[in-house]
């Protein structure tokens, strides 16, 4: 993820159970028990909790895992990997070995089964593992953590590890989620035929990050939020297109700093829609860098202003990881109120007789 230094990428999640009231114990007694064990084992996987400072801190001696209100750590996966080519070179050694042995040259099904699993099984005895670390920062008061990866094979293995842990259920913070969006903007959705299937809703981030990159250029990147006041939103480096589902999906990628090359609008023209997409965000004096996936609203290499932590004196470290996740928390408030914005004005009567006109004028340019 990034959380301590360098940019950040991270998936959200809603936290779903109830919190025990003696809070902090229940947290420190969970984290100690489940932490990683470096144990050697003929398993191909091993997963634990770890210090966010100190990967083979596993004690977490004097809650070294608590920062004001969240609570941050990490998690371990060691995996033995065997390489296919290897596999079939040591079965192929251990089949010549059984013909030898038996004097013949034939090997039946059920025995080449046992072969191979003997292989495999000795082969991960030998392996040594590879180590991966993923951050996380937990805000218990609030109901929402975020894990610093967007592989979904690792984010199963860290929902899983987090239940079995902790007693509570992990839910992907995706805000068109009927369960998070409210009552209100699900009639709203329903009175504007918007369909709320799981596939139709999905389909809602990409329109959203087309409309959103209408909006930077309608203004000359100036974007108003009600309430709030005007952000400065700009797309830059890089956008990703696409239209269609699996093998009859078609992709176009735009490059360029601020992405507003032909291609992309062509790309609109034919009904693609940005899956993905690299954005900028100021605020003031604050500007921060960052990719966002449409499908999932999953956020990708997010660039920290320079100033984090360059105050006169010693850098106070604990500080200007508060900041850090402040920023994060900012960013999303931003991309999460636009997103509302959006499907106000998409659920709306006016929005075909007036938003699309001026979106269609606009791709059209």
């Amino acid at each position: 993820m990034g959380l301590t230094k360098g940019a950040v990428t991270f998936s959200r999640y809603r936290v779903i159970g109830d919190l025990p009231d003696n809070l902090p114990d229940f947290i420190d007694t969970k984290l100690k028990r489940f932490a990683f064990r470096n144990t050697l084992s003929d398993e191909e996987k091993s997963i634990g909790w770890t210090s966010i400072e100190n990967v083979l801190d596993t004690k977490f001696e004097y809650a070294n895992y608590s920062l004001a209100t969240y609570v941050i750590f990490s998690l371990r996966i060691d995996r033995k990997v065997i390489p296919p080519s290897l596999l079939k070179i040591r079965v192929l050694e251990a089949e010549r070995e059984y013909m030898a042995d038996k004097e013949t040259h034939k090997i039946y099904r059920q025995d080449k089964r046992d072969i191979k699993e003997n292989v495999r099984a000795e082969l991960m005895r030998k392996i040594s593992p590879i180590p991966s670390f993923h951050e996380v920062c937990w805000s218990p008061s609030q109901g929402w953590l975020l894990f610093g990866s967007l592989s979904e094979k690792v984010q199963v293995d860290f929902e899983e590890f987090f239940k079995q842990t902790f007693g509570l259920k992990l839910v992907n913070f995706i805000p068109w989620d009927p369960e998070y969006m409210g009552e209100k903007l699900l009639r709203d959705m329903a009175s504007a035929e918007i369909g709320t299937t799981k596939r139709e809703l999905s389909s809602l981030g990409r329109e959203f990050l087309t409309w959103l990159w209408f909006k930077s250029e309608e203004r000359n990147g100036s974007i108003m939020i009600p309430d709030e006041g005007d952000i400065e939103l700009t797309f830059i480096e890089r956008i990703a297109l696409e239209s269609g589902e699996g093998e009859y999906s078609e992709r176009v990628v735009c490059r360029g700093f601020h992405a507003d090359m032909e291609e992309g609008k062509a790309a609109l023209r034919k009904g693609k829609k940005i899956k993905e997409a690299r954005l900028r965000i100021a605020t003031g004096s604050e500007q921060m860098d960052f990719s966002i996936r449409a499908d999932h609203f999953q956020f990708q290499s997010m660039k920290m202003p320079d100033s984090i932590g360059k105050d006169e004196g010693e850098p106070d470290e604990e500080g200007r990881l508060l900041e850090r996740i402040y920023l994060i928390e900012k960013v999303w408030g931003i991309m999460e109120r636009l997103f509302h914005l959006f499907l106000e004005k998409r659920s709306s009567s006016k929005w075909n007789s007036e938003e699309m006109n001026h979106m269609k004028k606009w791709i059209a340019e």
